[in-house]
């Protein structure tokens, strides 16, 4: 067969993804923190958007124009009421030692003060507070106000909070005046993590500060002196020993506790005992001594600031025992649309490359709008679905947690499991039994021993660590006990996945526990 050039005209459908629809499917997983910087960035590149908070009074409006305020006016294009439920058109889819295990084993005065020593300028006053130690100062004639007349922000007087390496810097600065160890002093600062530990190799410091090897490690040591204790440690075992050095209790016995931390995290005190050549009373002794000690000294300072977790959904119980959902308005951007820039530019003769301009930010304003109102929706759609699901756990707790997954919830409110998935990432419902992300509700089921309903995998593990909580002493369960209790509340599960769901809790094994109680 000859192979030859042809045209050929076909007919086919084909789904095309705009970049708008792949925008609100972004705006539908986006958490809240994450949709607030998106929409930030909007609000600074579309000049017809606005947020709701810094729209002046319309009659203000009105009189700097000069015009009648119910022909020229500022559109409220996303003022509807999300909270009010009605059908969602929402389809996209058509379109070193082991710190953590030892951890878990072993269980500023403000200074807000102004310039007052320097003189003052004319027509500058100071007011005194009595008692209080602080001083207003006033440059407009006016104690406690600036010179717009606004009431003066004292938290522009408060100091910064010091950091670690802040701290660590001051220190070394008074411990050496020789300005190549105050180089590779701030070199080993720096490579000092949140938690207090030197995370570098110092043969690597070494070859890149072209410093001697000596010279490098005599200044972490050092460094290890300084305040808070045990800072600058490469190991666990290494701060711990620092900080029994400076409180004088790192005899031999203790050295060779600290040189076997593993057997501590397993609380094999048989072992412990051999080693460290002592008896059960001075092993607990020890122990408790180690306890009392900081395994991360940097975490004193403080590190990366800590975001609060703001709930998306409310949910309220009702007089008749019914529950409301809402959306936590606090977390909703409420976007307008100035159409009166737009229709003044317009007005004004604008030329074909200004109009254009406009054209498109007034449809990505409309657009945005939309699709934020969409969202909102859609969200409350989804959590109301969840909470009529799940109505026994909110009533009586998490043992009547039922299996759900997102196919369910899917098919009751019509619409995608993947839409679903993405309204439930990240965002969070505050509840008369605490704050809840989303997928906590979304669980696997456990079969009933005898028939019957399923149980949810989170309610299996909630009872698990229940019996364990209320053991005796004397009669420590083993995973096989547990399994034997729960087939008889008609629950069948594998020994190895309580085991699973135990060490998901924390727990230690029935041995260690035992160790432990015995201990106490």
């Amino acid at each position: 067969m000859a192979l030859t050039t042809k045209l050929l005209m076909r007919q086919g459908q084909a789904l095309v993804m705009t970049p708008q629809l792949l925008q609100a499917i972004k705006l539908l997983q986006f958490s809240n923190l994450e949709l607030a910087a998106f929409v930030q960035e909007e609000l600074e590149r579309n000049p017809l958007l606005e947020r709701a908070e810094d729209l002046p009074d319309p009659h203000e409006v009105s009189s700097a124009l000069g015009q009648d305020s119910g022909t020229d006016r500022i559109e409220i294009s996303a003022s509807a009421d999300f909270n009010d439920a009605g059908d969602v058109e929402w389809n996209s889819e058509s379109f070193a030692t082991d710190r953590g295990a030892l951890e878990a084993s072993l269980g500023t005065e403000l200074s807000n003060s102004f310039d007052d020593d320097r003189a003052p300028t004319p027509g500058e006053q100071h007011e005194f507070v009595e008692g209080s130690g602080l001083s207003a100062t006033s440059w407009s004639g006016s104690p406690g106000s600036t010179s717009d007349g606004e009431a003066t922000n004292l938290e522009a007087y408060v100091a910064a909070e010091i950091g670690l390496k802040d701290h660590l810097g001051e220190q070394l600065m008074l411990a050496t005046s020789d300005p190549i160890d105050r180089i590779i002093g701030h070199t080993l600062i720096d490579a000092i993590d949140e938690a207090g530990y030197f995370t570098e190799n110092l043969a690597e410091v070494a070859s890149r500060l072209a410093a001697p090897l000596h010279r490098v490690e005599a200044m972490l040591t050092v460094i290890q002196t300084f305040d808070p204790s045990g800072i600058g440690a490469r190991n666990l075992a290494e701060c711990l020993a620092i900080q029994l050095r400076e409180k004088d209790r790192f005899d031999p016995a203790m050295q060779a506790l600290v040189g076997h931390l593993e057997l501590v995290a397993k609380r094999d005190y048989a072992a412990l005992r051999k080693v460290c050549g002592v008896d059960d009373e001075d092993i607990a002794d020890m122990i408790g001594e180690i306890r009392r000690l900081d395994p991360k000294p940097g975490r004193a300072f403080g590190g990366a600031s800590v975001q609060p977790v703001v709930p998306d959904v409310v949910v309220r119980a009702l007089p008749d025992g019914s529950w409301h959902v809402e959306l936590n308005s606090e977390v909703l951007p409420r976007l307008l649309v100035n159409q009166t820039y737009a229709t003044r530019v317009n007005r004004n003769k604008a030329n074909e490359t200004d109009r254009s301009f406009l054209s498109n930010c007034l449809q990505t304003a409309n657009w945005l709008t939309k699709s934020l109102e969409q969202r909102a929706r859609t969200i409350l759609k989804v959590s109301s679905e969840i909470v009529r699901q799940q109505d026994a756990f909110f009533t009586q707790g998490v043992e009547y947690l039922r299996p759900l997954n997102l196919k369910t919830i899917a098919d009751a409110i019509g619409m995608h499991e993947s839409t679903v998935s993405r309204v439930t990432s990240n965002k969070y419902m505050t509840t008369p039994r605490g704050l809840f992300e989303l997928k906590y509700f979304f669980t696997a089921s456990i079969a009933s021993h005898n028939g019957g309903d399923a149980h949810s995998a989170e309610a299996v593990r909630y009872r698990i660590k229940q019996m364990i909580d209320q053991e005796d002493a004397a009669d420590i369960l083993s995973d096989d006990a547990i399994v034997a209790r729960l087939k008889s509340s008609n629950i069948d599960i594998a020994r190895r996945t309580v085991a699973k769901y135990r060490e998901s809790l924390r727990i230690p094994s029935s041995v260690e526990r035992r160790r432990m109680k015995a201990m106490h």
